[in-house]
């Protein structure tokens, strides 16, 4: 099985994610996803929608004359995202274990970093720095000196897509291959479990 084309898949749908987004460009605007439920192309869409939202809350939180209420809400709101992201993480490693359940590693193999979909959680980090600093690097408004700078750090970014992009497809032959082997760890998040967390725990005992 091929994966040659994996990554440049993955930027594609989160292009499309973005895109999308920003044809209303409100963080509360409603989500429909194009891709049939059931698919990896339903989990990428997904999972780069959730980094569009919290991107756009983290600037939003970021505004120095905010609401204090409004700030917390948008905290909790953050913390939320945070966790659905992590669960979508961990649904598009259950993909790719479920692909490569029956491959036999070879003695020497080895486990990688990182999972498939850390990476690929970085990929889609990525696709919005990329969007973002395009922005800044063709806004009319901002001055020469601004607009250089981020085309020069665009420049990086696009590079560095093109070399992660690889790497999760090297990343997935190996695993095809048996070169590699995939290990999964849960996200032990502590601060929304409230057996874990003491200011949640504190007043149960």
């Amino acid at each position: 099985m091929s994966h040659q084309s994996f990554g440049s898949k993955a930027i594609k749908i989160f292009k499309q994610s973005i895109d999308k987004y920003h044809l209303i460009d409100k963080v509360d605007q409603s989500f429909e996803n194009p891709f049939q439920s059931n698919s990896i192309d339903h989990l990428l869409y997904r999972k780069n929608w959730i980094d569009t939202v919290q991107w756009h809350y983290e600037d939003l939180i970021r505004d120095p004359e905010i609401d204090p209420v409004k700030g917390m809400n948008l905290k909790r709101k953050i913390d939320a995202s945070n966790q659905d992201r992590t669960d979508t993480v961990e649904y598009i490693d259950g993909y790719f274990l479920d692909l490569y359940k029956d491959v036999q590693p070879f003695k020497s193999a080895t486990v990688n970093t990182e999972s498939p979909a850390w990476a690929i959680d970085r990929l889609s980090i990525l696709e919005l720095k990329i969007y973002h600093m395009e922005e800044e690097a063709n806004r009319s408004e901002a001055s020469n000196s601004h607009r250089q700078s981020c085309n020069n750090k665009l420049q990086i970014l696009l590079i560095q897509r093109i070399d992660l992009s690889s790497a999760i497809d090297q990343l997935l032959e190996d695993l095809n291959m048996g070169y590699k082997f995939m290990k999964v760890y849960k996200q032990m998040k502590m601060y929304n479990d409230e057996e874990t967390n003491p200011i949640l725990y504190k007043d149960k005992s």
